[in-house]
């Protein structure tokens, strides 16, 4: 049985400012909590316990502070390892981590971010789901808008963000031919018209740039059954829609879903199903490109879609386009029992399916400049279950595809506020002996810099410098003070799903 994060932590009295466990977006099935990470979660629940007795709080106050954070890596590394930059005196001062770490350090620009605006996240409708034998709820304002206005903006440090689309196709027309406006469009829990919606109300709220957002429409989402082949007519239609009526900023793929019903996913390097697509995207001006690669669990079926092989073709015949590889391309994550297999992970060579794939891409091609990893989800799950692998993935990002290749995004709100997967970025590094002995280099504070957000920047056309002028100005800034200055901190909630424990 699956039960929400934030319900079994609070029948546990559990209240961890980072997740301690990996958690299901239901896009796979969770795992149940390791014998390292339920000793991780009891022990950071007894030093908080210790320390904010020392400091006359609540356990709760404590642990939604700076000093609870760092708690929280200090019992990391008591039990994975000292993996995480975090000094004892963080934990009873406050004021130690403003000095180390200072709020607004970085630009950040999360590119993978979401919400549902009320709808019910995740595949409820796979087989896998409905066979489990269990009836999910959730509470739908935890998944919207005004949620994710607070959980991005006022519970972290996050500057802008790309609504990150979520597969789905958008109905042009009602049977009596009319053309079909906002929700009567469908298109899915996240449809193109909801992001763009939500983005101008975000900028015009703000008063500056603060998102962006996907275009959901991919080259198998209209098919003509009849010729086995895009449905190219209103392929176009829709793809003209989302850049001119929409203002869409960048597409986002899925090739392993097929909302179009055309009975199979697409390869990025199909001549005659993608091409025509970055063609017909080039015309209307509009050149990035967004994939989900790896984490291939979620369709049994087409999962060998999402695999990066055919990232490669794409990207050496269309140099004017840029890609950005969701995930970096992992395959498995620590909800799936071949995360565990010998055969996934080689300690010996740092290599990992089906990352090893992509980076090998880059070794073949040196010259190649259009492709980006991005670590949304793959970041945070293995700096919670599996630190040294972190390690590689950042590691082996930068030493193929260079610093400047390596892009910030989060995959929330699915795992509540990213303000702890900031606070893990922050204090992560690659340590000497893995670097010595791989060839990776020490990350300093300008390649962080560059991670969070510049390189994102670059790509989607923002000037850092001006807009973070801006922001000081802007009403999410008044806002965000407002809510600070009130007292407000963030809920610890994590909106994912878990097992139910025995």
């Amino acid at each position: 049985m699956w039960i929400p994060k934030w319900q079994r932590d609070e029948k546990k009295g559990v209240d961890s400012p980072m997740p301690t466990q990996v958690v299901s977006n239901e896009e796979f099935i969770p795992r149940p909590q390791s014998l390292k990470q339920k000793e991780w979660e009891e022990l950071i629940g007894r030093l908080a316990a210790e320390k904010s007795k020392k400091l006359g709080i609540t356990k709760r106050e404590f642990l939604r502070t700076s000093m609870g954070m760092a708690t929280a890596f200090v019992a990391s590394n008591m039990v994975y390892g000292p993996h995480w930059d975090v000094d004892a005196a963080e934990t009873l001062e406050s004021a130690a981590t403003e000095e180390k770490f200072p709020k607004g350090q970085y630009f950040i620009f999360d590119v993978q971010t979401h919400f549902t605006n009320g709808f019910a996240i995740g595949f409820r409708t796979s087989e896998f789901v409905k066979n489990m034998g269990f009836s999910l709820k959730e509470d739908p304002d935890a998944y919207g808008f005004q949620n994710f206005v607070k959980e991005l903006y006022f519970d972290s440090e996050t500057s802008a963000v790309v609504i990150s689309g979520v597969p789905g196709r958008e109905t042009d027309k009602d049977k009596a031919g009319k053309i079909l406006e906002g929700r009567d469009r469908n298109g899915g829990i996240l449809p193109s018209w909801l992001m763009s919606q939500r983005k101008r109300e975000l900028n015009e709220l703000a008063g500056s740039t603060r998102a962006l957002c996907q275009g959901n429409c991919a080259p198998n989402h209209y098919w003509d059954r009849a010729k086995n082949a895009p449905d190219f007519p209103a392929l176009y239609e829709q793809m003209e829609r989302e850049v001119k009526t929409y203002g869409i900023d960048s597409w986002k793929w899925y090739c392993h879903t097929d909302p179009g019903r055309s009975g199979n996913g697409f390869r990025m390097d199909d001549e005659k199903v993608a091409y025509p697509f970055y063609q017909k995207s080039r015309e209307l001006g509009l050149r990035v490109i967004s994939v989900h690669k790896g984490y291939a669990s979620q369709s049994r079926t087409l999962g060998n879609f999402a695999h990066p092989g055919d990232i490669e073709k794409a990207a050496l015949d269309n140099p004017d386009l840029t890609f950005i590889v969701y995930h970096s391309a992992i395959k498995h994550g620590p909800w799936e029992p071949e995360f565990q297999d010998a055969s996934f992970f080689d300690p010996t060579s740092g290599d990992f399916a089906w990352h090893a794939e992509l980076m090998k891409i880059k070794e073949r091609n040196p010259a190649m400049k259009n492709v980006n990893c991005e670590i949304g989800s793959a970041f945070g799950t293995l700096a919670i279950a599996h630190p040294v692998m972190c390690m590689h993935l950042i590691g082996k990002n930068i030493k193929h595809y260079g610093v400047d290749h390596v892009i910030w995004g989060t995959d929330c709100l699915w795992w509540g506020s990213p303000q702890w997967v900031i606070d893990a970025f922050k204090r992560f590094q690659i340590s000497d002996e893995i670097c010595e002995k791989f060839g990776y280099t020490k990350l300093t504070n300008e390649d962080k810099a560059k991670v969070f957000g510049l390189n994102a920047a670059r790509i989607y056309g923002l000037d850092p410098g001006k807009t973070l002028k801006a922001f000081p100005k802007d009403t999410f800034s008044r806002l965000k003070t407002a809510y600070l200055d009130a007292g407000e901190r963030p809920d610890n909630a994590v909106y994912g799903w878990v097992r139910a424990e025995a």
